[in-house]
């Protein structure tokens, strides 16, 4: 769901600088830079597992999904697992899950 609104609003934006001929915003991330110890599809049983335990219902989408990913310094960057963005780390989720995690090189 997060995937979809930030597809269709960049989408407007670079449509809507095409037709003014100014160019378009830049595109941030939603989140800062996560280091995440494995990126799985949300449809594999490790990550249904961990969403049960947070009380995450991810029944019908199709994301990648970061298990056990903390923020990434600027100072220290030892990010020995896979370096992403996700749209949805939440607080109350701690470091355990995270949504639409999408790679990134630093």
């Amino acid at each position: 769901m997060f995937s979809k609104i930030s597809v269709v609003v960049t989408s407007v934006l670079i449509t809507l600088a095409a037709a003014t001929g100014t160019p378009p915003p830049p595109v941030t991330c939603p989140t800062s830079p996560r280091c995440c110890n494995s990126v799985l599809s949300s449809t594999d049983a490790a990550v249904s597992a961990v969403a049960a335990l947070v009380g995450l219902d991810l029944t019908g989408i199709t994301v990648p999904i970061g298990l056990s990913c903390s923020p990434i310094t600027i100072l220290g960057n030892n990010c020995g697992g896979t370096k992403v963005v996700c749209d949805a780390p939440q607080n109350s989720w701690g470091t355990l899950i995270a949504i639409n995690c999408i790679p990134i090189t630093l």
